[in-house]
């Protein structure tokens, strides 16, 4: 085979621009996406039209109470406290001999609750009774003598004036009596100290013995037979500083805590509903005690005592409780609110309008109403009946005949 030429491998490269060109596919493609477009929007709007709802809560508008009856302004959380507690303890250091008490007695003012090793105590009170009857038979014996001393002083007086003594002996008789007699008044004082020290070791000995201090419940043993007590820690862990607490469950109360900004809804002597979170049925009568004239910074908040109108053993220290503050009772003869009670929440503003959302089937309609008064996060509204079913918090996007899935209803 032959060598070729440039010039005919030039030739050989050349594009033969007479040919016929093939046809451009990108039609088909533009067509093909329009198709998927399509779809996926008819699919978008099956789903909104079809099964598509908008998520939303609800609440029942409910009638506002009877005449006379009492609505609630506020709503507190809070717990149990009792106005009279006391750990009990001994009031000298001493070891325990007995413990008399366990949790849930019931003691009454003044029972023995525990007593110490008193040995020591009882031999001071010995001592002290030994030196008060040592003083008192000194006392005797003065007595004895300084009445010896003024029969002699008697005498020597008598026989001065017949010349038989001199008159330096019936001054000598003077001087005895009057120094007998101060000793005899000393030791009437060294009597009243031996009293004063039986006393002092009698209470000593009283410590001993540890009392109730009123009429209450024990709700904790805090020590056992064999353990030292003391008022003041000794340190090291082995001394305890109680035997036991008691609660006057006559005294218990309610303390809540109430934000700042609604301390105003709540007066003294206010009536209140409590309710116990173990017993979330049971309505227990209160009323309010006294607002603490302090706030917590940090919180922002006003600490309430609510008074327990209702006693019963089912009450205990620390429960937690919420507490409603109702307003005082209208006259009988006083005109009911008119409207119904719907949440704040569920009343928004369109076209510069005060509306709720009612539920129908499963769309919503658009109804105008009138606010009123707000009771606590409810509030008074005229336009809707009792037993409406509205929408709380309505989204921006929610309009007249938004079709709507219910999540949760609450009365």
């Amino acid at each position: 085979m032959g060598v070729m030429e440039n010039s005919d491998l030039l030739s050989e490269l050349r594009i033969d621009r007479s040919a016929v060109a093939p046809s451009s596919r990108r039609p088909l493609w533009f067509a093909l996406a329009a198709i998927v477009l399509l779809a996926v929007a008819g699919g978008v709007w099956f789903a909104m039209a079809g099964s598509g709802a908008v998520p939303v809560q609800t609440a029942v508008a409910r009638a506002m109470p009877a005449s006379g009856a009492n609505a609630t302004v506020l709503d507190a959380t809070g717990y149990v406290t009792a106005r009279r507690a006391a750990t009990v303890s001994a009031q000298i250091t001493g070891t325990l001999t007995a413990v008399l008490i366990e949790e849930g007695d019931h003691v009454e003012d003044g029972q023995v609750l525990a007593r110490l090793d008193d040995t020591a105590q009882r031999a001071q009170v010995a001592q002290a009774q030994a030196q008060l009857h040592a003083a008192q038979a000194t006392l005797v014996q003065w007595q004895s003598q300084l009445d010896q001393a003024k029969r002699d002083w008697k005498r020597a007086d008598d026989m001065v004036g017949r010349k038989l003594v001199s008159q330096q002996a019936v001054e000598q008789a003077h001087t005895q009596v009057d120094t007998l007699g101060a000793q005899l008044a000393t030791q009437r004082k060294m009597i009243e100290l031996g009293e004063a020290s039986v006393s002092a070791a009698q209470v000593q000995l009283g410590y001993c013995t540890v009392h109730a201090p009123f009429t209450g419940v024990v709700i904790a043993k805090a020590a056992q037979v064999g353990e030292i007590v003391s008022p003041l820690s000794a340190g090291g862990g082995f001394t305890r500083t109680g035997v036991g607490t008691i609660v006057d469950m006559d005294s218990l109360e309610i303390e809540v805590d109430v934000t700042e900004s609604y301390i105003n809804r709540v007066q003294p002597k206010q009536p209140a509903q409590a309710i116990l979170d173990a017993y979330p049925d049971w309505k227990i009568p209160a009323h309010v005690i006294a607002i603490i004239p302090t706030a917590d910074r940090g919180k922002a908040t006003v600490k309430v005592r609510v008074a327990i109108e209702q006693k019963d053993p089912r009450i205990l220290p620390d429960m937690g409780v919420r507490v409603s503050f109702l307003e005082e009772a209208k006259k009988a003869d006083a005109p009911a609110p008119k409207g119904v009670l719907v949440p704040a929440s569920a009343i928004v503003q369109r076209e510069s309008k005060s509306v709720v959302f009612a539920i129908d089937n499963d769309r919503v309609r658009l109804k105008a109403v009138t606010p009123g008064q707000t009771y606590n996060d409810q509030r008074l509204v005229e336009g809707i009946a009792a037993g409406t079913n509205v929408v709380k918090q309505p989204p921006a996007e929610l309009a007249d005949g938004t079709k709507v899935e219910i999540k949760s209803a609450a009365n």
